[in-house]
C-alpha cells in the first residue's frame, strides 16, 4: 500500500507541477459551464440533465489526453528502467498511476458542483437522488476511461499514439449502443451490455442497478489487469 501511495502522490504532483492539471480543470469547467448556462438562461431548464449529457462527450477526448503519458512518459524520460529495478510490483505501479488520473478527473467533476449550488440558490426543485446517481455514473465512467487510458499508455512509448488508442477504445465503447440497428437481434443485447453509455444512462435516471455497477467495476478491473500483464511482458523481453 505504501508503494501505491508513493506512486500516486508522485504522479499527482507531476500533474500540478506542469500545466496539464490546470489546463484540464479550466477547460473542463469552461466547456461544461458553457452548455449548462446556455440551457439554464436561454431555455429556462433548471436541472443538471444537460450537464450529465455533455460530460460523457467531453470525457471522450479529455481523459485519454490526461492519461496518455501515465506510463509512456516514463519510457520517454528513461525512468522506466530505474523503476523496474525498485522493489515495486507492477500492480502497485499501475494502481498508483490509475488513482492519480482518477483523482484529477474527480476534481474536474467537483468543479461542476457550482452548477448544483446555482440550482439551489435560484430555488429550483432539485431532485437530490437523481443528481447523486448522475454524479455516481459520471465518476464510474471516468474511472473506466482512466483505466482504458492507463492501458493505452502502457502499450506504446509514444504519447500521441497512446492518445489515439485511448480515444479509439472509449469511442467504440461509447458508440456501441448507437449501432444496434445494424446488428443482428441475436447479439444486440450483448452488444448493448458492452456499451458504457447504456449503463451510464441507467444510473443517471436514478436506477442504481447492481448490473450497472458490476459492469463498471469489471471494465475497470479488466483494463487494469491488461495493463499489468502488458508491463509484465515488457519486463521479461
Amino acid at each position: 500500500m505504501r508503494n501505491i501511495n508513493t506512486i500516486f502522490r508522485r504522479e499527482l504532483a507531476g500533474f500540478f507541477n506542469s500545466p496539464m492539471a490546470y489546463i484540464f480543470l479550466v477547460i473542463f469547467a469552461i466547456v461544461n459551464g458553457y452548455f449548462f448556462t446556455n440551457t439554464f438562461f436561454l431555455f429556462g431548464q433548471s436541472d443538471l440533465r444537460v450537464l450529465f449529457d455533455i460530460v460523457p462527450l467531453v470525457y471522450l477526448f479529455f481523459i485519454p489526453a490526461v492519461s496518455m503519458g501515465l506510463i509512456a512518459r516514463e519510457h520517454n524520460l528513461g525512468t522506466m528502467e530505474i523503476i523496474s529495478t525498485l522493489p515495486i510490483n507492477n500492480y502497485e505501479f499501475v494502481l498508483g498511476k490509475f488513482f492519480a488520473a482518477l483523482s484529477l478527473i474527480l476534481l474536474g467533476l467537483v468543479a461542476t458542483s457550482i452548477h448544483f449550488f446555482t440550482l439551489i440558490f435560484v430555488g429550483s426543485n432539485v431532485d437530490y437522488g437523481a443528481i447523486f446517481s448522475g454524479y455516481l455514473g459520471l465518476a464510474l465512467m471516468g474511472a473506466t476511461y482512466a483505466a482504458i487510458g492507463t492501458y493505452s499508455s502502457s502499450v506504446t512509448e509514444n504519447q500521441v499514439v497512446s492518445f489515439i488508442i485511448g480515444v479509439f477504445i472509449v469511442l467504440v465503447l461509447f458508440m456501441l449502443d448507437k449501432t444496434l440497428v445494424f446488428i443482428p437481434s441475436s447479439i444486440a443485447g450483448f452488444i448493448q451490455f458492452l456499451s458504457v453509455d447504456y449503463h451510464l444512462s441507467n444510473i443517471s435516471r436514478g436506477v442504481i442497478d447492481s448490473r450497472n455497477l458490476i459492469y463498471f467495476i469489471s471494465m475497470i478491473g479488466f483494463f487494469i489487469f491488461l495493463t499489468i500483464q502488458t508491463l509484465e511482458v515488457k519486463r521479461w523481453k
